[in-house]
């Protein structure tokens, strides 16, 4: 792929794992990246590491998704980081709070995560879109799951906000493809992050996992780095409105069993016996 000078990228949730590692592989082509997550701490630390990469520069600001004056205002960061254009934006701020049987749930988690994943990807494509249309060249990529596709048992809440993730920004593909707009998702399987250290180090969801991958390991953040820039890049010109899967062919069977981490925590709770076996 060739250079990305003179583009200006946002990552959300860039401060670790798979964003940070998105960052890395659009500094490395060149991009001038503006990272943002709700930890100046973290986002400071993952700026002074990205800053070694040889290739184009960083900057980081606190903002928190689900607010709309915050991505304003780190939108407005990432502009004026780029020398007052916006390129492209990665939405990779997401995850679940909760992990267990919906019957179990509390409301609030499902809310917040329906929330984090739905709301937070709407506010920064709405708050991105009139920049990424003025640069001509504007490419939104939304970090979703394989868990939005397919079922994972005890993952039910953070399978329907990446579920909406993935319609939203189909549906915005459609009505921002006339401004030369194009937006992707991308549904990573599992993937060695640190927040995904109790399963890939080793346990029965890993097991779990790697029954169904036909490549039979684990993904590393690098790897959706690499699909997220060639996405972003001009390289990818004619792809819009996709649901992109890297997941080592986990897709062409069925999701992973979470059981044993619901188990440990639900288990005595008589309603488990709703869950089955």
């Amino acid at each position: 792929m060739g250079s990305l000078e003179g583009y200006s990228v946002l990552v959300t949730g860039g401060g670790s794992g798979i964003g940070q590692a998105c960052a890395a592989a659009l500094l490395a082509d060149g991009a001038a990246v503006t990272i943002c997550g709700r930890t100046a701490e973290k986002l400071e630390m993952a700026a002074s590491e990205l800053a070694a990469t040889p290739g184009g520069a960083v900057a980081w600001v606190t903002a928190d998704v689900t607010a709309e004056p915050e991505m304003e205002a780190a939108v407005a960061t990432a502009v004026e980081h780029g020398g007052g254009r916006l390129d492209g934006v990665v939405a990779n701020a997401g995850g679940s709070r909760h992990l267990g049987p919906l019957v179990m749930a509390d409301v609030e988690a499902v809310r917040a995560t329906v929330e984090l994943n739905v709301i937070g990807a709407f506010l920064s494509l709405k708050c991105s879109a009139p920049f990424l249309a003025d640069s001509g060249r504007g490419s939104f990529v939304g970090i979703s799951s394989h868990a939005g596709r397919d079922s994972f048992r005890f993952m039910g809440a953070y399978g329907a906000g990446k579920a909406g993730m993935d319609h939203l920004l189909r549906v915005a593909a459609d009505e921002l493809g006339g401004v030369g707009v194009r937006v992707n998702s991308v549904q990573p399987g599992v993937i060695a992050t640190e927040i995904m250290g109790a399963i890939t180090g080793g346990s029965p969801v890993l097991d779990s996992y790697l029954a169904e991958i036909p490549l039979q390991r684990v993904g590393e953040p690098e790897e959706i780095g690499a699909l997220v820039r060639f996405l972003i890049g001009p390289e990818s010109g004619y792809i819009t409105g996709q649901a992109i899967s890297i997941d080592g062919g986990q897709s062409l069977r069925k999701g992973a069993d979470y059981g044993a981490f619901a188990q440990a925590a639900y288990g005595a709770d008589p309603r488990w016996r709703l869950v089955g076996d």
